[in-house]
C-alpha cells in the first residue's frame, strides 16, 4: 500500500492541529491514514486504500458505515430542521424508549458527548449527597474532564494524582482509585467515608475489553449500598451492545446513575445521563444541580439513534453477538495453534488479542507486549485490516461484517501474528 496522500495531509495537519489530529487516539506512528469515505465494514483512505474497519469510530458504528435506514431517518429529520433550541417530540419518545430498556433510568438528560454525560453524573452525585470524593477504577476511562483524568496506579488510599497538565491538584485529590475485580480494595476505600459515588465501566472497554469476575459487579452493588455510596455505570461503550439494556441488563445490576453515548447517537454526537427520579429531579431546572447545553437533545442524533435501535431490535443484535462469539473462537484457535502465549478476550461484539495472558485488571494489562502489538497493528494495516492502534483499546464488530469479511480477517490474523 502507498500512503503518499496521507503523509502530505499529515505534514499540513501538524501545522494546524496539535499532533496533527483532533484526538490523541488517532495519532498513529509514523503518521495516520486520512479517511476519505466509508461504506459497510470498509474505510477508504485518501490514497484509495481499502481497510476492513474494526475500530468503527471507537464503538458507535454498530451497524457499519452508511447504514441505509439510519441515512433515511436522518434525511427525513434534516427536511424538518436539525437544531431548534426548543423541546421536541423525539426527545420524549427517545427518553421513553431508553427508560424501557434501562429501568433504573427513570428520568434522563440528553447531552452532546459521553464525556459530558459522565461529568454531569458526577456533579449530580456530589450535589445529591453533599460529598466531594469519588472512586474510579484503575484504567477506566470516563472522558477528558478534570475529576477523572487521574493517573492510574496512584493508589486507593492516597490522594489522586493528575494525569494531565491543567488538572488542579485540589480536584484530583478528591478522586480515589481501586483495581478492577478487587472487592476487598473497593470495600477498604469506601470505609473511609465522604465518598459520593463509584463510577465504573462494568466491562472495561478502554483497556481491553476486560470482563468482570463472576460476582464482582454484584459485590460492588452490595458494598456501595452498605456504605451509602451511589453507583454510576458508565455504559457509553457497553450500552445497547452487550444487550439492548447494556451491561445492566446482562448482569442484572441496577446502578443509581447510568451514562450512555456512542450507539444511541447512531454515529452522531450524543450523551445521556439518567437515574432514579429522586436523583434526576435534582437537575436544573427542577433542582439545584446545574446542567445545560445548546445541543442537548438535538434531533439528528436522536433520529439516528432511534433508527439504530429499530434495526438492532429487529434481530440484528443477536446475530451480531453470535458473530462475535464465532470470531473470538476462531481467533482463539489461531492463537493456540501459533503457541505464542497470547490471549483473546471479549464479549458480545467486542474483542481483543492481548499479547500476553488474559488480564483481569489494568496492571495485568500493562504487562502485555504493547510494542509487539504495535508492530502487529502495522502488519495488519498493510494487509488491509484496521484495528484500534493500541493494545489498550477494544476492537469492535459491526452488523456489516459478513462471514466472508470475518474469514478474511481471521486469515490476516493468522498471517500477521507470525511476524
Amino acid at each position: 500500500m502507498r500512503f503518499d496522500a496521507s503523509e502530505r495531509l499529515y505534514a499540513r495537519a501538524r501545522r494546524l492541529l496539535p499532533g496533527g489530529v483532533s484526538s490523541p487516539v488517532r495519532a498513529i506512528s509514523p503518521f495516520p491514514f486520512y479517511t476519505a469515505r466509508a461504506e459497510g465494514p470498509y474505510l477508504w483512505d485518501a490514497d484509495g486504500n481499502r481497510f476492513i474497519d474494526y475500530c468503527l469510530a471507537y464503538g458507535p458504528m454498530i451497524l457499519g458505515h452508511r447504514h441505509p435506514e439510519v441515512m433515511r431517518r436522518v434525511a427525513e429529520q434534516m427536511e424538518r430542521g436539525w437544531l431548534y433550541g426548543t423541546p421536541t417530540e423525539i426527545e420524549v419518545e427517545a427518553a421513553a424508549r431508553i427508560s424501557g430498556l434501562y429501568p433504573a433510568m427513570q428520568m434522563m438528560r440528553f447531552v452532546s458527548t459521553g464525556s459530558e454525560a459522565t461529568m454531569a453524573a458526577l456533579r449530580i452525585a456530589r450535589g445529591c449527597t453533599g460529598k466531594d470524593r469519588i472512586v474510579k477504577i484503575e484504567g477506566g476511562f470516563h472522558g477528558a474532564h478534570d475529576s477523572v483524568l487521574i493517573k492510574a496506579g496512584s493508589g486507593a488510599t492516597t490522594h489522586g494524582v493528575p494525569d494531565s497538565r491543567g488538572v488542579p491538584a485540589d480536584t484530583a485529590k478528591n478522586t480515589l482509585q481501586v483495581p478492577y475485580n478487587d472487592l476487598e480494595a473497593m470495600d477498604d476505600v469506601l470505609k473511609e467515608g465522604g465518598i459520593a459515588a463509584v463510577i465504573m465501566e462494568p466491562v472495561l472497554g478502554n483497556i481491553g475489553p476486560i470482563l468482570p469476575d463472576k460476582g464482582y459487579l454484584d459485590g460492588v452493588r452490595k458494598i456501595t449500598r452498605e456504605r451509602d455510596v451511589l453507583l454510576i455505570f458508565d455504559e457509553v461503550i457497553t450500552g445497547f451492545r452487550l444487550s439492548l439494556g447494556g451491561a445492566s441488563q446482562l448482569y442484572r445490576i441496577e446502578p443509581d446513575l447510568t451514562t450512555l453515548g456512542k450507539i444511541i447517537g447512531g454515529g452522531f454526537p450524543i450523551g445521556v445521563v439518567g437515574g432514579s427520579s429522586d436523583l434526576m429531579e435534582m437537575v436544573s431546572p427542577s433542582g439545584g444541580v446545574y446542567q445545560a447545553g445548546t445541543f442537548n437533545g438535538s434531533p439528528i442524533p436522536l433520529a439516528a439513534g432511534m433508527a439504530t435501535l429499530d434495526v438492532l431490535e429487529a434481530g440484528e443484535l443477536s446475530d451480531l453477538n453470535a458473530a462475535g462469539d464465532r470470531l473470538r473462537s476462531a481467533l482463539s484457535q489461531v492463537v493456540e495453534d501459533l503457541g505464542l502465549g497470547y490471549s483473546v478476550t471479549g464479549i458480545a461484539s467486542m474483542f481483543k488479542v492481548f499479547f500476553g495472558p488474559s488480564p483481569r485488571n489494568y496492571q495485568e494489562a500493562l504487562a502485555c507486549d504493547k510494542d509487539g502489538y504495535l508492530r502487529f497493528f502495522r502488519r495488519m494495516l498493510e494487509a488491509g485490516i484496521f484495528l484500534t492502534p493500541s493494545q489498550y483499546e477494544t476492537d469492535f464488530l459491526s452488523a456489516a461484517h459478513g462471514v466472508d469479511v470475518i474469514d478474511i480477517t481471521v486469515e490476516a490474523f493468522a498471517s500477521c501474528l507470525k511476524g
